[in-house]
């Protein structure tokens, strides 16, 4: 099973395969919304959990929910938003949208890991 982050910081991205590696899962990463849907037209069959940022250049965070939940090889990937964004309206509008749950960031890896299993089909790796 992999995991896909997308982040457009490269710190984060290493601090979440960290957590990624722990769990025995294969990481899969992408800088911006478009070149996670890139990674996704290849990796799709594989991926089973999104983890999401939402402030991003090229293509943010919910426009990429948005065009991953209209996707019909796509829409049952489970996503998780991993964000600063932490008005409560956002959070609304990405659980409406179809993300499962949503980590504030700074975040701690047992907090993330808690998250991460209780996604389902999501089994330890290891």
């Amino acid at each position: 099973m992999k995991v896909l982050s997308v982040d457009d910081s490269s710190i984060m991205r290493k601090i979440i395969q960290s957590t990624i590696d722990r769990l025995g899962f294969e990481f899969l990463e992408a800088e911006n919304g478009q070149h996670a849907l890139d990674v996704l037209k290849e990796h799709y069959q594989d991926v089973g959990l999104i983890l999401l940022d939402w402030n991003m250049p090229v293509k943010d965070g919910y426009q990429t929910l948005l065009e991953v939940k209209q996707d019909e090889h796509l829409q049952n990937i489970p996503i998780m938003m991993v964000t600063t964004e932490s008005e409560r309206s956002s959070i609304i509008k990405a659980i409406q949208a179809g993300a499962i749950n949503y980590v504030i960031k700074p975040f701690s890896q047992e907090d993330l890991i808690m998250k991460i299993m209780a996604v389902p089909g999501m089994e330890l790796a290891v």
